[in-house]
């Protein structure tokens, strides 16, 4: 089994003013029972060049052999090392179904219009004296509170607050400034397996570990904050191959840095899972969903939501060259976020969302300047 086609992060695929953040996808593999081959990575959607197009990216060819792997690795690292990937096994393939309507479930309809007024888009500036790149990105609020998930090669910008990156919540068709957010969470595996993605011209790296979870602070407008915000929750199981899902993003790939901040609309559009992986063995961490509209730069964060009015998946990746309907698109599903975050901290992601948001923010805040040390030994 190989992996022959490969993708960039979408969450950062807009760099704003300075260049482009390419991230890619590179270890999700077949599960052991569904002999099929592996998902296309995708490019990140959060970069925004001034008063020119996003560049075409060409991405590399990634061979796999069939010993399991021990850990992600950036593409960088992949295209020479060659990491191995767990095979799926044709002699306990399962027939893979779409999940039959759930009692209570609210039509792909209703999932669309909840996920567009749950969407958020993220926009990070830095200094030019910094280095760095100023993104644009996508998040879902998943809590009536205001907590939001997205990418953590988009919030690790929350991070560098002290070296002059500014982040601001945007939301509404056009995009416009709401609200100040801070971290309550990002993976620390994802940032101690991708330290220097603030400094590469062209970063890889894998949608493995890649989430972060922030908290609406503040309005940044002369209304209040509002006492619930619009939100969809987080699914507890992923969905099976050809199941109907809508897929929503702030994709900023063809716009300049100008529109980006006046005119950048949310791309929602219907779809089906094409295919379904895992980092592990057994588990469905990746969702493959193909082309369209949703499969460009700035689509990183966005969201993924079935028939139940649940978030299945969140943006991670997709190919960024030619047609949109012809480009990957893949993410990494809410039940993965689930287990992953478990792991990480030892505690139950709903234990996380049942705390006030004010006090998920305190309890966090202590642990960022050791997060962020970890990119600053990386830094200019």
């Amino acid at each position: 089994m190989n992996m022959s086609r490969f993708g960039s992060l979408l969450g950062i695929g807009a760099v704003l003013l300075l260049g482009v953040f390419v991230v890619a996808l590179a270890n999700a593999v077949p599960l052991p029972y569904l002999p099929v081959p592996a998902p296309s990575a995708a490019s990140s959607t959060l970069s925004v060049v001034p008063s020119v197009t996003m560049p075409s990216l060409a991405l590399p060819d990634l061979d796999v052999s069939t010993t399991p792997i021990a850990q992600a690795e950036s593409v960088q690292q992949t295209a020479e090392k060659k990491p191995s990937a767990t095979t799926a096994s044709s002699s306990t393939a399962v027939t893979s179904a779409p999940l039959p309507p759930a009692p209570g479930a609210i039509g792909l309809d209703a999932s669309a219009t909840n996920l567009r007024s749950a969407l958020v888009n993220i926009l990070c500036f830095v200094t030019v004296a910094s280095g760095l790149h100023s993104i644009s990105g996508s998040g879902v609020v998943i809590d009536p509170k205001g907590v939001i998930l997205t990418n953590a090669h988009i919030a690790q910008y929350f991070l560098l607050a002290d070296r002059g990156a500014t982040c601001t919540i945007r939301a509404g068709s056009p995009a416009t400034n709401k609200y100040e957010a801070a971290l309550i969470y990002i993976s620390p595996p994802w940032l101690q397996a991708n330290p220097t993605t603030l400094t590469q011209s062209a970063p890889s790296g894998t949608g493995e570990y890649d989430f972060a979870l922030l908290a609406v602070t503040k309005s940044i407008t002369n209304a209040a904050l509002p006492t619930t915000f619009p939100s969809v929750p987080l699914a507890t199981t992923p969905p099976n191959i050809g199941t109907p899902v809508v897929i929503a993003s702030y994709g900023a790939q063809f716009l300049e840095t100008s529109q980006i901040q006046s005119s950048l609309f949310p791309t929602v559009v219907f779809g089906s899972v094409k295919d379904i992986f895992t980092f592990k063995v057994n588990t469905i961490d990746v969702l493959a969903l193909g082309g369209s509209a949703a499969a460009q730069e700035g689509s990183s964060g966005g969201g993924v939501a079935d028939a139940r009015g649940e978030l299945v998946g969140t943006i991670t990746t997709s190919t960024v060259t030619g047609a949109t309907d012809t480009r990957a698109l893949s993410a990494i599903t809410a039940s993965y976020v689930r287990a992953e975050y478990a792991s990480e901290t030892g505690s139950a992601l709903d234990i996380l969302l049942a705390k006030p948001t004010a006090v998920a923010v305190a309890e966090f805040a202590p642990k960022i300047p050791t997060l962020e040390a970890i990119l600053i030994a990386h830094l200019p």
